[in-house]
């Protein structure tokens, strides 16, 4: 049965609400880049056009962030994330009474199957997660995994009273799943740590340690260094993860080897990006999305002008020099008061479904995050 409080598209359109389906293991996410090459998507070529007008790079902290350049090596082209457009029947796709939230979700693709795993803020400000499933050619017909919640709080330790943000990977060292996450105490500050599901059922977890593998160390990060994402390069987890202090967030990046996933590495140039230097996010940048091409890290990520996040997107070989894509942000809020996202928008995880560019996102209005799914047309 659908947890108390929570709606979602499947109640709208009528979708029953069932188990699990059939076989999780031994999928490859590489399936999922093939299936976009197969489509075309993959194997576009593309000339993006000089950035116009005047850039205005800003500090030196900023990640070297430059203007995109003639590049026709890139099979994924800007103009592919430049035009998001919501899905009717997801908007929102997970929802929780207020003053509850839907928010925090991930996606990830697995035989035919779209595993959403998202966290439900409890009155209290007390987190969990949850496990849904919709089919990739239809990703609005959720079905809920009767065992919600899948994860609770520990009985003791850094995680003990939220865990929340969770990003689930297949890990090809040894295939198996395994799922970064945010866990807190009541009190800041919010931290990393990592579970397994070695049955490869996306719905059961346990926890590799008690302790955080991603923990507060530095003044950037004081207050959390948490909101994990997550894309595999040979034998190296590349993760990045938001940076919180009494100054603006900063986006971060650390590794780990696919043989360890626990033994996570920061890097030293941390914080790596902290904005384009363009007004939209020049007040903090949070939460950021990694997506692999063949070329480049696609990072999506929430910007902050001092009002209103929005979704921007930036590309990057080594986390080093980011190139700002020309149509940011590429998300914006809501033109409709009254929709469920029109006051700001974080979260943005893209991912490829069917052949389609589909993006997983939060969306705020008042004080109230729920989480919706938008297509890339």
């Amino acid at each position: 049965m659908v947890p108390q409080g929570i709606k979602t598209a499947s109640i709208r359109m009528g979708h029953r609400i069932g188990t699990l389906p059939g076989s999780m293991i031994g999928a490859s996410l590489a399936a999922t880049w093939a299936k976009v090459k197969e489509d075309g998507i993959g194997n576009s070529v593309y000339l993006p056009p000089y950035w116009m007008g005047t850039h205005q790079p800003g500090p030196a902290r900023q990640g070297n962030v430059k203007e995109p350049s003639m590049n026709s090596s890139d099979p994924i082209p800007f103009a592919a994330f430049a035009n998001f457009e919501r899905v009717a029947d997801a908007s929102p796709l997970f929802y929780c009474e207020p003053p509850e939230w839907a928010a925090a979700g991930h996606a990830i693709v697995v035989d035919g199957t779209i595993h959403y795993i998202w966290a439900r803020r409890r009155i209290g400000n007390s987190w969990v997660l949850l496990h849904s499933t919709a089919p990739t050619g239809d990703p609005a017909a959720v079905e809920h995994d009767p065992r919600n919640p899948i994860l609770m709080p520990s009985d003791e330790g850094f995680d003990e009273y939220t865990v929340e943000y969770p990003f689930p990977f297949l890990n090809p060292a040894d295939q198996t799943y395994y799922m970064y996450y945010l866990g807190k105490r009541k009190a800041l500050p919010k931290q990393t740590g990592l579970l397994v599901s070695e049955s490869g059922d996306l719905g059961q977890w346990t926890r590799v340690r008690r302790t955080p593998v991603i923990a507060v160390e530095t003044n950037y990060e004081e207050q959390g260094s948490s909101h994990p994402s997550v894309a595999i390069e040979g034998d190296t987890i590349h993760i990045t993860y938001t940076g919180e202090s009494a100054n603006p967030p900063v986006l971060c990046h650390a590794t780990a080897p696919t043989r360890d996933p626990a033994t996570v590495t920061k890097d030293p140039a941390n914080p790596v990006f902290t904005g384009t230097g363009q007004v939209w996010d020049g007040r903090g940048v949070r939460e950021a999305e990694i997506l692999r091409g063949p070329a480049y890290f696609h990072v999506f990520y929430g910007g902050y002008d001092g009002k209103i996040w929005r979704i921007g997107h930036v590309r990057t070989r080594d986390f080093r020099v980011f190139e700002a894509n020309p149509h940011n942000p590429i998300l914006d809020v809501s033109t409709d008061p009254e929709a469920w996202d029109c006051d700001g928008l974080l979260t943005p995880q893209v991912f490829a479904a069917d052949g389609l560019w589909y993006m997983l996102y939060a969306g705020m209005r008042g004080n109230e995050w729920q989480t919706g799914l938008a297509v890339a047309r």
